[in-house]
């Protein structure tokens, strides 16, 4: 069996990792020749706009995902007019727009802050009156790991705010008040089978994830639940889908969703019975889903952002997990992960702290 990844980053090559125990090889599309995917999946070499490269991936694979959100639609609908592509077109056109997202969500009975389109610096001054500060100010589409976000005070200057969006349609959205940030991975057979990962505390810094603490028998489990089911039922989704979500304390409020194995979920290779890349290939090649359950009583995921602390010291931990994506060391960029696993969240404690310790000195 072969499955098609446009892309190729780490999702890809987790993606990859999980097919090969179930004799599942993937070809990946990626413009660079280096990669970290192509390690371990094949590699078609091309710009992700290139109708050559696209045809020549989609002839060698009968079903095709993706695992990032920002494609050319019109390059997913070209592999999908010759092979099956999931999650739909539609689902990553409006994971695309931050408009269309929270309209779809609103659509769904879906709770969001409230949001004002912007087109314009009078746009901006009068959605900043209609919806007050502090607010956020994001760019429709693009914005990844906190880019493309700029934060509204009243001492904030519209104008050069305005300029350094580049004056791309954008949307001021609400500041939520919220408790802690969640995340519910969902995914979806083709018959309709859904499944639900154990929600999932998040801790971010400067706009990226740091920590992720899967939790079992959370009290806001169903609420998300019930949301994420709303979105794979109107999408008519395979696949993965996250879904991140605020926790006001009195409910939750829907952040954004992404149409893809997502990092918060990257504590399922060891935490689950079945992680989330495994389910998302089992979904596209029409398996039967696994079980979401957690087989610890505690897990937590550190990311590493920059370096990669030393093999030894993270090894040297019981419980500890390493994954390096073979990516170069870059401020902000994400080359690796570390899970830790135990029989319960006092016990791993020590160990996490260590784990965070690691990763903040590799920060650079």
């Amino acid at each position: 069996m072969k499955v098609g990844v446009l892309g190729g980053g780490q999702l890809a090559r987790m993606l990859a990792l999980a097919g090969h125990p179930l004799g599942v090889s993937c070809v990946i599309l990626d413009p660079a020749w280096d990669a970290c995917a192509n390690m371990v999946a094949g590699q078609v070499v091309g710009a992700y706009d290139n109708s050559a490269a696209l045809d020549d991936f989609a002839h060698l694979v009968p079903v095709a995902t993706y695992e990032f959100e920002n494609l050319p639609v019109e390059s997913v609908a070209r592999v999908a007019d010759q092979k099956r592509v999931y999650p739909s077109i539609d689902a990553l056109a409006a994971a695309q727009d931050r408009l269309h997202e929270k309209t779809l969500f609103r659509e769904l009975s879906i709770d969001t802050p409230a949001y004002v389109a912007v087109d314009s610096l009078a746009d901006l001054e009068k959605a900043v009156t209609e919806i007050g500060v502090p607010s956020i100010l994001k760019t429709r589409r693009l914005g990844y790991d906190g880019k493309g976000q700029f934060v509204l005070q009243p001492d904030t200057n519209l104008e050069e705010v305005w300029r350094a969006t580049g004056g791309v349609p954008c949307i001021v959205e609400a500041f939520v008040p919220f408790v802690r940030e969640i995340s519910i991975l969902a995914v979806r057979a083709q018959n309709g089978d859904c499944r639900f990962y154990p929600v999932t505390e998040n801790t971010h810094t400067d706009g990226i994830l740091r920590l992720s603490i899967p939790q079992s028998d959370d009290p806001k489990q169903a609420q998300a639940e019930r949301s994420a089911r709303r979105l794979l039922d109107r999408l008519h989704y395979v696949g993965v889908l996250a879904l991140e979500l605020f926790d006001t304390g009195d409910g939750l409020v829907a952040n954004e969703m992404a149409p893809r194995v997502h990092n918060s979920g990257h504590w399922t290779i060891e935490g689950a019975v079945t992680s989330q890349f495994e389910n998302h290939l089992r979904a596209v090649l029409g398996l039967p889903l696994g079980s979401c359950e957690l087989v610890h009583g505690a897990v937590a995921m550190v990311n590493c952002i920059g370096k990669v602390p030393e093999a030894e010291s993270v090894l040297g931990i019981t419980g500890a997990h390493l994954h390096v994506y073979g990516k170069a060391s870059r401020p902000g960029r994400k080359v690796g992960h570390m899970t830790i696993c135990g029989p319960d969240a006092a016990t791993i404690a020590h160990s996490l702290a260590e784990l965070q310790a690691m990763a903040s000195d590799c920060d650079v």
